[in-house]
């Protein structure tokens, strides 16, 4: 009978460091992370100010790279990978939600949402559907044909959710997601978070917000470039 094999995590970080070389000097922003997340898990990471938090997702999201040790997402070593090839893997494997949004002031929300597919080389045909169902995901077809002035501070994150989710990206990594955002607002997106997370979505959240953090079930904590576990529901 074949041995059964133990499933690898969507992603995976083994000793890694990063550092910065600045003026002749070195910085070490993250000094041996290992975490590895599950398949459909919601982890927050906090941790204070300058901590290597967003050294951390820039990581995890294949903007920046490990100076040492090994990051593999979805089983696949990333140092492995071309840049090309890495451009195309965060394109589609990984939805990205920031702080301030950054919609496209001149374009549509359903334009918005869109333009992920064109670097992912999606045909064009597909594009109004593929849209049109993440914007109805989010509760926001009604304000498809809109421009992202026209939307509360919740609409836009909503948008900018929609936008990271048109590619069917393996996980979603959000930075200080509610840092703009009123009380209700907040609220408003950390409830399409939850929806997310109980249809399956991995979710990576950065947070200095403890309300923010007490949504996820995992809540690890980042201190001096060190990782460590704080607390799971």
């Amino acid at each position: 009978m074949p041995e059964s094999a133990d499933p690898a995590p969507l992603l995976e970080l083994r000793g890694v460091v990063k550092t910065y070389h600045r003026g002749g000097a070195s910085v070490e922003a993250l000094r041996g992370i290992d975490v590895r997340v599950e398949r459909g898990e919601w982890m927050a990471v906090t941790g204070p100010s300058g901590s290597g938090k967003s050294t951390l997702l820039a990581i995890l999201g294949l903007l920046d790279r490990p100076s040492r040790g090994e990051y593999r997402l979805e089983g696949t070593a990333t140092a492995a990978l071309d840049d090309d090839t890495a451009s195309h893997v965060r394109n589609r494997r990984v939805g990205f939600v920031f702080q301030s949004f950054h919609l496209i002031p001149t374009l549509t929300v359903q334009e918005n949402v869109e333009t992920p597919l064109l670097y992912a080389r999606v045909p064009e045909r597909e594009w109004g559907e593929r849209a049109a169902r993440c914007l109805e995901r989010v509760g926001l077809a009604h304000r498809a044909t809109h421009l992202p002035t026209e939307l509360s501070g919740g609409e836009a994150q909503r948008a900018a959710v929609a936008r990271a989710l048109v590619c069917e990206p393996a996980l979603l990594l959000a930075d200080e997601p509610t840092g703009n955002l009123d009380t209700a607002s907040t609220h408003d997106v950390l409830g399409l978070f939850d929806r997310l997370h109980a249809a399956g979505r991995t979710i990576v959240i950065i947070t200095h917000d403890d309300e923010v953090a007490a949504r996820a079930e995992r809540v690890v904590v980042v201190t001096d470039g060190r990782l460590t576990e704080a607390a799971r529901r």
